[in-house]
């Protein structure tokens, strides 16, 4: 017999970026479980205010900081977490493993917890199909394009500005940032049937993580059976949406959850702003579709990031060309960069170097700049719907909004919801807002954003 769900909170998870945090949110609520993403560790009253929520995230920006910073900011955020009593606690990990020794260390992370949360071995699920990533053999593979490629030959990932993937065995890579053993449950085993007792070997090997296989439907819903039957209660697990996503899996596959009709998609709103500190190849394909048809592109020169006096001019710029725009009738959207290949893109980190500034703090002072401007943009105009685009980006901008928690609405492109801010007290209360990773969404994105989805199949 399959073990039941318990009342209460099912899951809580701490997000090391925004748009992947919102990732896993959505994989929750569209399976029909209530669950609220916390900008920042919530007070006592703003979690009161969500009880009847059956999963709570915080996002965070751990992807992006160093192991000191983790070893001050994580522990509190896991104790809070712990307080929630969830059977399932969660390190959010982005689904391309984004991460090294000396920044957005999920090795480091993973130690950290295990600190709070006991139990004998930690599961590990970075592949979600839904997503387009898969594992093999404890290789991990992202599509991008419509072609699947080996993390390390990835057009992206393989030439990410901070976190350059050069090995595809999530093992070996994590084994540079931790010194816990690490074991694999492959998808041979778990396709025979053999799960449990490969999972038993690598657990008498002395492995304190275990990754799991994710290939298709079938190895999903096993993976969510090693973390829901075998995980222990509570049990503390480390990857992407993944996670969540084999746990739903399972869930319905054991009778434990219904299958959910699909959600409504939003009316189409009227006006919408975009912001981009994205520098992958799928966002640039997003800008140029908008700009294609009808956005109004807006390029920021983030060249002058390294002098605070003149970015917050530059932001300003910017600001004022968006308001022309919306008074011509059109959807502003501010970019940085398009894409990998943007002059701009070297021009940026040039100026960084020769200023001596961290990259860093230009990173956050870039990020931090755009959402300024998107707030001002949103409340002088008084938008009902906005875009930030870029993983790294979205977290540094969305604290800018004045907001503290963000509810799932409806789905855009997977782990992209559009969203519903929530604040105590800010006129962006009731904001509809969608995050978006570098690599996440077709090409017609922040037009599906305006009109509120996608038409359905």
């Amino acid at each position: 017999m399959p073990r039941p769900l318990p009342d209460g909170p099912l899951v809580a998870f701490y997000g090391d970026d925004f748009t992947g945090s919102s990732a896993a949110m959505e994989v929750l609520a569209f399976a029909g479980l209530k669950t609220v993403l916390f900008l920042a560790p919530p007070s006592a009253e703003r979690l009161r205010a969500f009880r009847d929520h059956r999963a709570v995230g915080i996002a965070g920006v751990a992807r992006s900081q160093p192991p000191a910073w983790m070893d001050r900011e994580l522990p509190p955020a896991f104790r809070l977490l712990a307080t929630l009593g969830a059977p399932v606690a969660h390190y959010k990990a982005c689904s391309t493993f984004d991460s090294a020794p000396h920044v957005g260390s999920i090795g480091r992370a993973t130690e950290i917890a295990r600190g709070i949360f006991p139990g004998d071995w930690t599961p590990m699920v970075v592949a979600d199909p839904g997503m387009g990533r898969y594992q093999s053999f404890g290789h991990l593979f992202a599509m991008a394009g419509g072609t699947g490629y080996r993390l390390d030959r990835h057009p992206t990932m393989a030439r990410h500005p901070v976190t350059p993937m050069d090995e595809a065995d999530l093992g070996r890579h994590l084994a540079r940032q931790t010194a816990l053993p690490i074991g694999l449950v492959d998808f041979v085993a778990m396709k025979r049937g053999e799960a449990d007792a490969a999972l038993a070997r690598a657990r008498e090997e002395g492995a304190a993580i275990v990754s799991l296989d994710v290939l298709d439907s079938e190895t999903l819903a096993e993976a969510g059976r090693l973390i829901w039957e075998r995980g222990g209660d509570p049990v503390f697990a480390v990857g992407s949406q993944g996670v969540e996503a084999a746990l739903v899996a399972y869930w319905r596959a054991a009778g434990l959850l219904p299958v959910e009709a699909p959600v409504a998609r939003r009316a189409a709103a009227t006006r919408i702003a975009v912001v981009s500190g994205s520098v992958s190849p799928a966002t640039a394909g997003q800008i140029a579709h908008a700009l294609d048809h009808g956005f109004a592109g807006i390029r920021l020169d983030a060249r002058r990031v390294v002098d605070a006096a003149a970015f917050a001019q530059e932001i300003g710029r910017a600001v004022a060309e968006a308001r022309a725009a919306l008074d011509a009738g059109r959807d502003p959207l501010i970019y940085s960069a398009a894409g990998p290949d943007d002059p701009a893109v070297a021009a940026l980190r040039e100026a960084v170097q020769a200023a001596g500034l961290d990259p860093v703090l230009a990173s956050e002072r870039l990020g931090s700049g755009l959402g300024r401007a998107l707030r001002e943009i949103v409340l002088s105009a008084r938008l009902t719907r906005a875009v930030i685009a870029g993983g790294d980006t979205s977290g540094h901008a969305a604290m800018q909004l004045g907001i503290d928690a963000l509810t799932a609405l409806s789905p855009l492109d997977p782990g992209s919801p559009l969203c519903r801010a929530h604040g105590a007290d800010t006129p962006l209360d009731g904001l509809e807002l969608a995050l978006k990773g570098g690599q996440v969404g077709r090409p017609d994105f922040f037009p599906a954003v305006k009109q509120g989805g996608r038409a359905p199949a």
